[in-house]
């Protein structure tokens, strides 16, 4: 019977060592997988701005015009995700998230036209498909702290969450479409520069508002082993930004600016892989 025993009791630690598969206070997971954001968007029509010129009173032409019609929107995107858990307590945990930043563009709509006589002079064509998209590239930075709640017992495989949290969105790298650049230039920015007196090339840029935002999230892990599980979530933030296109003199001088308020409300999809240490 000891004999017998013995091995009972082994085999009986190694499987108890085993079945600890999920999270306890304490515990840390790095999580690798991939996000797939779906934005949701929708815009304001762009408005203008326009710099005070001799042109602009026999023009007739306003320092701020609406163009009906207009709109900007984006599209999906994939990359690598990285979230790094802490659990505070058996159920309660704070996640960090980072990730390669994704890559977006940025579709225009609709005609950038002035009211009145300035109208005929200058315009805008967004639908032009050689100008389409008019930033053929834009990165977005969205790193976010979440505090999440872990259902059901410490020591469960499977363990649903939810979390709220909040994040911090801004935008790098953006480039322009050069057949956007040069039909801006050609068109309603060569009359600008011409009503204010600023002859030569004008210069076309674009930027977009950096911005606080909520995270929701909610998900589920699988605890496979006492280390490695899966995990899956969607994410959403109620992300909005002021996309700006600039148009400036040779010489520096801005001399328009049209803007829109882009609201990409993201859904993220995130698959993964965690490690628990």
């Amino acid at each position: 019977m000891r004999r017998i025993a013995k091995p009972m009791l082994a085999a009986a630690a190694v499987v108890l060592s085993t079945t600890a598969h999920a999270q306890h206070a304490g515990d840390n997971v790095a999580v690798l997988g991939w996000f797939h954001v779906a934005p949701k968007d929708s815009s304001t029509p762009l408005t203008t701005t326009v710099a005070p010129t001799p042109i602009n009173t026999p023009l007739r032409l306003p320092n701020s015009f609406t163009s009906p019609g207009t709109s900007l929107s984006t599209n999906n995107a994939n990359t690598v995700g990285l979230v790094f858990t802490h659990f505070l307590t058996d159920h309660i945990a704070v996640a960090s998230v980072a990730g390669v930043p994704p890559t977006f563009k940025l579709y225009g709509h609709g005609t950038i036209k002035p009211p009145g006589p300035a109208g005929a002079l200058g315009s805008q064509n967004l639908n032009d498909p050689a100008t389409n998209p008019i930033v053929q590239s834009v990165r977005q930075w969205s790193p976010a702290l979440i505090f999440q709640y872990y259902f059901r017992d410490g020591d469960a495989k499977f363990r649903p969450f939810v979390g709220v949290g909040v994040s911090y969105n801004w935008f790098s790298d953006i480039q322009l479409n050069p057949n956007f650049v040069k039909a801006t230039q050609d068109d309603l920015g060569s009359v600008i520069a011409a009503g204010a007196g600023k002859p030569g090339a004008t210069q076309v840029s674009a930027k977009a508002s950096s911005s606080w935002q909520p995270v929701f999230n909610l998900g589920a892990e699988y605890n496979i082993t006492a280390h490695l599980g899966l995990v899956a979530s969607l994410t959403y933030i109620p992300l909005k930004t002021t996309s700006s296109v600039i148009v400036k003199a040779a010489d520096g001088t801005e001399l328009a600016v049209s803007r829109a308020e882009l609201k990409a409300d993201p859904l993220i999809s995130f698959l993964a892989v965690s490690y628990k240490f």
